[in-house]
């Protein structure tokens, strides 16, 4: 099936949405990493970082900074994406200013579609109203695709960090705009 824009949709997610963004947290997760992480410890992660709990906790945040949107398929109303932003939680020197691209995961069936860019430019235009001073976020290095669309996107790379999963310790780069 070929996806364009135009069968996307796009909202802001709202306190209610929780249980929907655990569940689309879980899948893309394991999704994206099936392939780098061991099963267990995929498991352990996404039990810990994508309960229904977590998603509530980043919703009723009492900073705006946290936010977040969620992509469906238009057909459906089917969740197929989403972009969560917060205030930053990264090992480099930041300001009240600063706000994190948490996540921002797409089914890897519609990569392509626009729907990555789309969720991105939602959180880059929250954050201009917000008047924030830095768009930060952290990635796999080994995320070749995901580097590649930052890049084109104007960031540039600003701190590194290990990232744990379960027993494993992936070493990610931060970057910025």
């Amino acid at each position: 099936m070929t996806t364009t824009q135009n069968t996307l949709t796009y909202r802001k997610a709202t306190y209610a949405d929780a249980p929907t963004l655990s569940a689309i947290g879980v899948a893309t997760f394991l999704e994206s990493y099936i392939e780098d992480i061991p099963g267990a410890d995929l498991i352990k992660h996404c039990h810990g970082q994508h309960s229904t709990n977590v998603y509530e906790q980043y919703l009723k945040g009492d900073d705006p900074r946290y936010a977040c949107w969620i992509a469906s398929f238009a057909a459906t109303d089917a969740p197929v994406g989403y972009a969560l932003t917060c205030p930053p939680d990264l090992p480099i020197v930041t300001d009240a200013r600063d706000i994190e691209l948490k996540r921002i995961y797409v089914f890897s069936r519609f990569h392509g579609s626009g729907a990555g860019k789309q969720l991105h430019a939602l959180a880059e235009d929250y954050a201009r109203t917000l008047k924030c001073k830095r768009l930060l976020l952290g990635t796999y290095e080994e995320n070749v695709r995901a580097i590649a669309f930052y890049r084109r996107e104007g960031y540039t790379k600003v701190g590194e960090r290990q990232f744990q999963v379960g027993d494993q310790v992936f070493d990610d780069i931060i970057m910025g705009k």
